[in-house]
């Protein structure tokens, strides 16, 4: 191991610009590098840090860097999809401020839109 740059778990974090429980998060779930076997000097794991710098990082900060054509493409289309949902759900409060204005119960739209009676409350306070 020597010449090998390591690092500490609060090192590794930085690095990904997490904080270091999330980095043991990932650590115990797979999502990053397993640390090196054995401990340093004052009991504490150490990690390859070429090997926290290449492995793909999950999480919202992630980049496609890393990602297959295919992978970028489901991506696309997820951010698609969540695109047509803003839509519809500004289509859903114009829809219950209407049926408020034609004198509709908040039960009866509330169901009619799929959602609970405290969100079409919400919505409509937020006029």
């Amino acid at each position: 191991m020597s010449g090998t740059e390591t690092w500490t778990s609060r090192e590794c974090a930085e690095a990904w610009g997490v904080k270091t429980p999330t980095w043991l998060g990932y650590v115990a779930r797979g999502q990053a590098p397993q640390p090196l076997p054995g401990y340093d000097e004052k009991r504490r794991r150490r990690w390859d840090a070429e090997a926290v710098r290449s492995f793909p990082r999950p999480g919202a900060g992630r980049t496609r860097a890393g990602a297959t054509p295919d992978a970028v493409a489901l991506l696309d289309e997820m951010s698609e999809v969540a695109e047509r949902i803003d839509r519809l759900r500004v289509r859903q409060r114009e829809l219950l401020r209407a049926g408020k204005a034609k004198g509709l119960e908040i039960r009866a739209m509330a169901r009619a839109l799929g959602v609970s009676p405290q969100t079409a409350y919400s919505w409509l306070d937020d006029e």
